[in-house]
């Protein structure tokens, strides 16, 4: 997890059926509240282009409605150390 002030609330990697895993998903406080960003590269031209996605709106809102299930729990259940809140690793 991330600090609580910065927009960027956590990082998270995703591993698909034990043999594909994807790195580097953001979880973002937005204006409409939390949403994922998936991995990007920036191009020679300045604009950021994504390095894995959905490729429909399906599975792109199950991805992003479990990835925003899995924070908000341990959110809730980590402790908080100077404005920050930590996870224990299993």
């Amino acid at each position: 997890m991330v600090q609580k002030e910065s927009k960027m609330k956590a990082v998270v990697s995703v591993t698909f059926d034990d043999c594909f895993v994807v790195h580097d998903i953001k979880v973002i406080e937005g204006e409409k509240g939390l949403f994922i960003a998936m991995p990007s590269k920036r191009t020679p031209d300045g604009e950021y282009r994504d390095i894995a996605h959905p490729i429909n709106s399906e599975m792109r809102s199950s991805l992003e409605n479990k990835i925003l299930e899995v924070y908000k729990e341990e959110q809730a259940r980590a402790p908080e150390v100077d404005g920050d809140t930590t996870t224990e690793e299993a």
